[in-house]
């Protein structure tokens, strides 16, 4: 149940990752152009899903070997 409780929390937490930098906005924003500014954001989001993907990754084998080590 905890598992699920904490997957559901990060992927609604992810829907308000669609944040920019100052200086990439404010380039954007003087271009004037929304598909430049919506690629921005989807290149953004993307960049970040690997360091949790990591992070994640990693999280999961020290609660691997922590497992196996109360079984035995």
């Amino acid at each position: 149940m905890k598992k699920l409780v904490t997957l559901i929390v990060v992927l609604l937490f992810s829907a308000f990752a669609k944040a920019q930098c100052a200086m990439c906005r404010a380039v954007i924003e003087s271009g004037g152009s929304t598909a430049e500014a919506e690629g921005l954001n989807n290149g953004i989001t993307y960049l970040m899903i690997f360091p949790y993907l990591l992070v994640g990754g990693i999280i999961y084998m020290i609660y691997r070997s922590t497992s196996r080590k109360k079984v035995n």
